[in-house]
């Protein structure tokens, strides 16, 4: 029997969480209904779109353009900062949902997933129904809308969601995948980004049709093993499972800023920093995952941007092994240039596991046990219900929500 996965990926979720909050606060007005983001500091317009409404893609703004170019293309726009606790109830409230109609989901980001549809059918009804009424109940119980992707495969299921948006059901089994799939961009194909579509575009392969029919060998010639990879996403071949995990296909947790001034002082870095493995560790702690690479990268006032990272023996979650790892690769790296921008990002990340005993020190299960109560007392009072002493009457805390340009996790991997 054919296995039937379901994709669900929440339209716009940070501006419709974001919205949905803030009417049931009191606001009249919708951020979805008007040319709205959320992202960066809106008083300075530093930072980056991390979600858009609708009419504000209409005037051309773009995830991932900075504040200043989304005010230029469209001046009278409505910016918001990111609320992190408000996104991570609205995600959590949705997987419960979900979990009504089958034990088999995998979360893939904060705002999608996979359901394993196969073994419930009698339950629910035929795929497309128990889709469209799933789709229904998010919106009418939870107030946001969703696109669900039908398929045989996760490949297949999540490239379906990502037609026509929003609060849509769309299939793409294997016998549409000519049909469907082919005529599509090649660009729009999972795992074919920027570099990776240029070399395909300068051998003449625009579509993903293009791709599926070019030669396998050639492929690997020119993209090595991704080329094969790529080549079977072209014909809907994928043989992941579906898996009852948290996050395990995240690749990545990052957060960074853009400083208003030049940092010259070693002490102001380090302040940047703390921040930033605040935020850092905060979200690898709410999806119950652990890092073994540290890495932070430094833009200069030149522009000129050095990274590095370091790859750990064990796992970590704390705010304060982040931060103290972060900054012995500062002090590694930073050889002095007045900076502008201040990254920190973790990697490798798996489940919670034991860990070696040698490594543990009498005070871990404390610090532990500290940032979980932190983490609680921000989900449910908001960030700025408690600081750190160290970065009291600092310029870091006078920003406030000005650290950083958040990223949330690198979320684009099936493999």
């Amino acid at each position: 029997m054919s296995r039937i996965i379901f994709h669900i990926d929440v339209n716009s979720a940070f501006l419709s969480w974001e919205a949905i909050d803030r009417l049931q606060h009191g606001e009249t007005i919708d951020l979805r209904e008007i040319p709205s983001i959320v992202g960066g500091d809106p008083k300075k317009r530093s930072g980056i779109v991390l979600a858009k409404s609708i009419p504000a893609k209409k005037y051309g703004v773009k995830t991932a353009h900075t504040l200043v170019d989304a005010f230029k293309l469209c001046p009278h726009l409505v910016s918001v900062p990111p609320r992190y606790n408000v996104y991570t109830k609205a995600s959590k409230a949705m997987m419960a949902l979900l979990r009504e109609y089958s034990p088999s989901v995998e979360i893939f980001s904060i705002d999608e997933c996979f359901l394993d549809y196969t073994s419930v059918e009698h339950l629910f009804g035929s795929p497309v129904e128990a889709a469209t009424a799933i789709k229904d109940r998010i919106k009418e119980e939870l107030g946001f809308t969703v696109n669900i992707g039908i398929s045989t495969n996760k490949l297949l299921a999540k490239m379906a969601s990502d037609f026509k948006k929003p609060d849509n059901v769309h299939t793409l089994f294997p016998d549409e995948v000519e049909k469907k799939l082919w005529p599509l961009e090649v660009s729009e194909l999972f795992m074919v980004g920027r570099a990776t579509e240029a070399k395909l575009l300068k051998y003449g392969i625009y579509t993903v049709g293009d791709l599926a029919n070019s030669d396998l060998a050639f492929l690997r010639h020119i993209l090595k093993s991704h080329g094969e990879l790529i080549y079977n996403f072209a014909w809907g071949r994928d043989v992941s499972i579906v898996g009852d995990i948290k996050y395990s296909l995240v690749k990545s947790i990052g957060n960074s800023t853009t400083i208003p001034y030049d940092i010259t002082e070693r002490i102001d870095a380090y302040n940047y920093m703390l921040s930033l493995s605040e935020s850092v560790g905060m979200r690898l702690r709410a999806i119950e995952m652990r890092a073994s690479v540290v890495a932070i990268h430094i833009k200069t006032n030149g522009f000129n941007t050095v990274q590095k990272q370091h790859k750990l023996l064990y796992t970590i979650s704390s705010t304060n092994d982040i931060y103290e790892e972060a900054k012995r690769l500062f002090d590694l790296l930073w050889d002095g240039t007045p900076i502008r921008h201040l990254g920190v990002r973790v990697s490798q990340l798996q489940e919670e596991l034991p860990r070696q005993l040698y490594l543990l020190k009498p005070e871990d299960e404390k610090i532990e046990r500290l940032d979980q109560t932190i983490d609680d007392l921000r989900e449910r009072f908001g960030k700025e219900i408690i600081s750190r002493a160290s970065l009291v009457r600092t310029r870091v805390h006078a920003m406030s929500g000005g650290v950083g340009d958040d990223e949330y996790p690198n979320m684009r991997s099936l493999i």
